[in-house]
């Protein structure tokens, strides 16, 4: 007769599981907002549409955290990487003047720790909170011999809910709109292919201008990704029709993204582009070390968000107002934890006569950098 084998035995532990979620469930309580109807532990996740909408719309973003996992797990440390997971979907949700209304993670293991699962779904609550949306629930797979011992992946969706005609397309972008550029954390979630090749020791201690700093160059690279619903969402309520388009700066940075928020020139007009002046904002000291390590400093505006994380085309009239208004108000939506995010006037929308055809992502011609 041949061996009994139950499901512990094969790799999964179904209590490890229960006390898995049990912590989920506790951390989904602090973002809970108006409009969710169900709680951890259901099939699903209901969500009211909110009331007074003539014509809504459902605005959707999904992504997960890549590579950058990978120094988690290196460094042992999990309850930022979740942010991450929440920001690089709520950010995308955002480009379209709409706040994320609810998300749900995805996490996937070889075998599962209640308490490293604790850790990352932690870090997705604090970003729900940050963003103002529900976790509405999520899906923890435990498949053993699939994953490596102790490698997580983490990976989730958003939903918003907004006014079909209050959507912001790019439509409206024209030449001469100032582009403002909102900083960044660091790299975000992007580029850590590229990062783990560069970086063999992430214990090693982080220098600035040669100066030791107090965090290692693993625990630099962890900043979580900026989530920039809050002060977005701030500046349109005032100057919601002033904002013509905007643009999350992820992997493939200034090249690949910004020129996504650009609707192709019609028959016999000139295409929009960008003029990005070259100094008009503070680049973060880790791109420096980057270089420095054997990133090739032609190409990484085209790996790396280089500082800039998020981007608005504002029409030049009330581009002051809203600079000002972004960096009047940065204490306003600080996060422990990370700098303050400021703004900068990092250029303006331009034209160029040639006619481009297909996608715009990664063409040069559509983002030119100027002294």
């Amino acid at each position: 007769m041949a061996d009994v084998v139950d499901y512990k035995k094969a790799g999964v532990d179904v209590k490890e599981g229960y006390r898995a979620v049990d912590k989920y469930r506790k951390q989904s309580e602090r973002a809970r907002i108006p409009g969710q109807l169900t709680d951890i532990g259901a099939f699903n996740g209901m969500f009211a549409v909110p009331k007074g909408l003539k014509n809504p719309v459902m605005v959707s973003g999904t992504d997960g955290v890549g590579t950058k996992l990978d120094i988690a797990f290196k460094l042992g440390k999990y309850d930022t990487v979740g942010i991450d997971c929440v920001a690089m979907s709520v950010n995308d949700i955002l480009c379209s003047g709409v706040k994320t209304s609810f998300f749900l993670d995805y996490i996937a293991c070889g075998s599962l720790d209640s308490k490293i699962a604790g850790e990352l779904v932690k870090g997705v609550t604090d970003g729900c909170v940050d963003a103002g949306c529900a976790l509405l629930g999520g899906e923890t797979a435990e498949m053993p011999d699939f994953y490596d011992e102790g490698k997580y992946d983490l990976a989730g969706f958003g939903v918003g809910i907004g006014e079909k005609s209050e959507m912001i397309t790019g439509a409206k972008i024209k030449e001469g709109d100032v582009l403002i550029g909102l900083s960044s954390t660091g790299p975000h979630s992007n580029g850590f292919s590229l990062i783990r090749k560069l970086v063999t020791d992430f214990n090693e201690p982080f220098a600035v201008n040669g100066k030791p700093s107090k965090k290692s160059i693993g625990e630099v690279l962890l900043t979580p990704t900026r989530i920039y619903v809050r002060p977005v969402m701030d500046v349109l309520k005032k100057y919601r029709s002033s904002v013509h388009g905007m643009v999350h700066v992820t992997g493939g940075g200034f090249y690949e993204n910004i020129p996504r928020m650009y609707p192709h020139a019609a028959e016999g007009k000139k295409q929009l582009c960008s003029v990005i002046k070259k100094g008009s904002w503070e680049v973060p000291a880790i791109f420096d070390e980057l270089v420095r390590r054997g990133a090739d400093p032609k190409k990484v505006y085209s790996t790396f968000n280089m500082g800039i994380g998020f981007v608005l085309a504002v029409s030049k009239k009330d581009a002051p107002a809203i600079l000002k208004m972004f960096n009047s108000h940065a204490k306003k939506f600080a996060v422990k934890g990370i700098p303050d995010m400021k703004a900068y006037e990092i250029g303006y929308v331009g034209h160029t006569d040639k006619v481009i055809k297909g996608e715009f992502k990664g063409n040069k011609e559509l983002t030119k950098f100027v002294d």
